[in-house]
């Protein structure tokens, strides 16, 4: 099954990238966006029988590796077989 990992730094953390583009995107006109925050998406194969197997296994890897639990907050779907 394939299954989908969004990690994002938590609200409050600070996010100089986020911002580095926010700025870039004002520079180019678009000033009507704001508040830009970035992320990581992980997306792979898992072998496993049901979705609910196949969520665990991806919460499981973003908790001991995709994800930093200090800073930030992960979010996992599962995309189909």
């Amino acid at each position: 099954m394939q299954v989908r990992v969004t990690v994002r730094l938590k609200s409050g953390v600070l996010d100089p990238q986020g911002k580095a583009v926010e700025t870039a995107l004002h520079t180019l006109g678009m000033t009507d966006i704001n508040h830009v925050r970035q992320g990581k998406i992980f997306e792979f194969d898992v072998d496993a029988t049901s979705a609910d197997q196949a969520r665990a296994e991806a919460e499981k890897a973003a908790q001991a590796l995709l994800a930093n639990l200090v800073i930030e907050d992960f979010q996992t779907e599962v995309l189909g077989s």
